[in-house]
């Protein structure tokens, strides 16, 4: 094996040597995540088996897809798995910030408020909230107000400043965002965020809580609807679609909710009845199905990277050893140049793609020049191996995915095989 490494892939026999070694001392921690996807797994299938899943629902419908039998089986499979009252899996969603911004613009109202808890959303909600740019629709112009709570500096969410907020503002909405984003601290637990839904529950109990779930689905056995969230959004290019959902995003959540969302996606009057699926319900519940053991894969990959670029002296966050509840590996690499090194390394491991050598660009949504590396079957899909960072001190780089977890090793080893021939 080891000679296979080097001669295709030039990789340096000591990272082999340190990466084998980090493996046998990850294994107790490995068997956790093993037991973790065994439960998502049961619990998938259960969804299934209790909705009455046939290949019926897997046929095409025309127009206006009205009894689209697939689309009502996704939707009632994917409620039950997330213990939630109703759901919404629509392809017409082009990516997670389509599903968060359709929350947002149909939940709230002008003269409304929204607290973030978890400190700013993502890059690309920027726009959506009014705190970029100069746009009709953002909440800013619809004049909703928005409000965010830092987070303290070892990550964790600041409760006496949510108590604060929650009783001088009495907000309509508050929102959380599960994974890390830009950011260089661990991902919200579902622990953490049950004690914090509860406290906001007990201060403002009319409050719709919501939750930015990207990159989280699966990494534990409950999500933020098994613990009190009122509703949460993700993209099934990401965790839930298993790596083979070609595009598309969910919404899942209390039943008065999501018929609101789904006026503002369709047409008031028209809501969850109309939206053809264009014979995608096959591939988004297989994809659902394999996708425990595919995030199982990913979460892995990203522990064993953490492992060996702390043995190589990089600050990285989470350590090895931390609970996860988001699949995204930050590694501090503190120079531009280590960053697009990281990069070509990720790069030349793709089985696609694999020839290009990715650049900083200024991507639509984001403030900074980002970096990103994907040899992706589906363009975009995090939940395959990919890393990305924006171009800016301290250089950061956010490694995710691997829809096996031998792909992520090896993206790994050549990442770390680069950085070593920079002085």
């Amino acid at each position: 094996m080891s000679s296979m490494l080097i001669n295709n892939y030039q990789i340096d026999a000591k990272i082999i040597k340190d990466v084998e070694a980090s493996e046998k001392q990850l294994a107790s921690i490995f068997m956790e995540y093993d037991h973790i996807k065994e439960e998502n797994q049961y619990k998938v299938i259960h969804a299934m088996q209790k909705h009455q899943l046939s290949d019926q629902h897997f046929n095409w419908t025309t127009g206006y897809g009205y009894n689209d039998l697939g689309r009502e089986k996704v939707e009632s499979i994917f409620a039950e798995a997330f213990d939630t009252e109703d759901a919404l899996v629509r392809p017409n969603i082009v990516n997670g910030t389509h599903a968060i911004s359709l929350c947002l613009t149909s939940l709230l109202n002008p003269g409304e408020c929204m607290i973030s808890i978890t400190g700013p959303p993502y890059d690309t909600l920027h726009s959506t909230i009014g705190l970029e740019g100069n746009y009709p629709h953002s909440l800013k112009k619809l004049n909703i107000e928005y409000e965010q709570i830092e987070l303290k500096e070892n990550g964790s969410i600041n409760e006496e400043e949510v108590e604060k907020k929650l009783e001088s503002l009495n907000p309509k909405m508050v929102y959380l965002q599960r994974s890390t984003g830009y950011s260089f601290r661990p991902a919200i637990t579902i622990e953490k965020m049950k004690h914090i839904i509860e406290l906001v529950k007990i201060k403002r109990p009319d409050s719709i809580v919501m939750v930015d779930n990207c990159y989280g689905e699966f990494l534990e056995t409950k999500e933020p609807t098994s613990v009190g969230a009122d509703i949460m959004a993700g993209s099934l290019i990401k965790n839930p679609g298993g790596g083979i959902v070609l595009t598309g995003g969910y919404i899942a959540g209390r039943a008065s909710l999501i018929e609101l969302v789904s006026q503002r996606l369709t047409a008031p009057g028209i809501g969850k009845e109309c939206g053809l699926t264009f014979g995608t319900s096959r591939t988004v519940l297989q994809g659902f199905f394999l996708a425990p053991n595919t995030v199982s894969e990913a979460v892995k990959g990203a522990i064993l990277a953490s492992h060996v670029f702390r043995k190589y002296n990089y600050f990285v966050n989470p350590t090895p050893e931390e609970k996860r509840s988001d699949i995204i590996q930050a590694i501090q690499l503190n120079c531009p140049q280590k960053l697009m090194a990281f990069c070509k390394g990720i790069q030349e491991a793709a089985p696609v793609d694999a020839f290009v050598k990715p650049m900083p660009w200024s991507m639509p949504g984001y403030k900074d020049q980002v970096i990103m590396a994907a040899g992706a079957f589906i363009q975009g899909s995090s939940i395959e191996l990919s890393a990305d960072g924006p171009m800016r001190s301290p250089y950061n780089v956010y490694l995710q995915g691997g829809l096996t977890y031998t792909h992520s090793k090896l993206g790994t080893m050549k990442a770390l095989n680069h950085l070593n021939k920079i002085v």
